[in-house]
């Protein structure tokens, strides 16, 4: 490894920092600002609209894909090669974050019987550090074709539309129930 390739390693790897630390405080945010706006129903596509699992995984899910966005036209402007699987790196790294939520999360309540503040806090800040780090072991190690920056931006649109249609045509299912009212979804009013 040339003193470049180090020197770029170096520059990813406190973009990822900040990246967790930027996620973490965006989505925690989030977390709050459709209740704070009086349940504008516009911003239930990108805030959590009830207690749901569901809801709580967009809070990772959409600071990450703002971070991305950051990331690449900062990282075009710079001095820093952007790597052709950039997009793919962060596709991986976003999906790992909802993952580890929900692996953590049920596999705790299983055995405890109830949710405990503590840990799902814990288990967002890991999921999205453990997101980042994958995401930068992609983006930093890996020489893809650039045409696997197509499916990364797939899987983010895929995403994307997952979490904005079930918000507003919420399946009946476990992970979508709000388990503090019971409903689905937004609540009417």
């Amino acid at each position: 490894m040339t003193l470049r390739d180090k020197n770029q390693s170096a520059a990813i790897r406190r973009w990822e920092a900040w990246g967790i630390l930027f996620i973490v405080l965006l989505g925690a945010l989030l977390h709050f600002t459709f209740e704070l706006s009086g349940g504008w129903t516009p911003l239930g596509a990108i805030s959590a609209v009830n207690e749901s699992v569901w809801e709580h995984l967009k809070l990772a899910f959409w600071p990450a894909v703002l971070w991305t966005i950051v990331e690449y036209f900062l990282a075009r402007h710079s001095s820093r090669d952007t790597r052709p699987n950039f997009l793919l790196a962060r596709a991986v790294g976003t999906y790992t974050m909802p993952v580890v939520i929900v692996a953590i999360f049920y596999s705790y309540t299983a055995l405890t019987g109830d949710s405990i503040l503590a840990v799902d806090l814990s288990s967002f800040v890991l999921a999205v550090a453990m997101g980042q780090m994958i995401g930068y072991r992609l983006w930093d190690s890996l020489r893809l074709p650039q045409a696997l920056n197509w499916l990364g931006l797939a899987m983010l649109a895929v995403a994307a539309m997952a979490f904005v249609v079930f918000t507003f045509f919420t399946p009946e299912a476990g992970v979508f129930r709000d388990p503090v009212t019971g409903s689905y979804g937004i609540a009417p009013k």
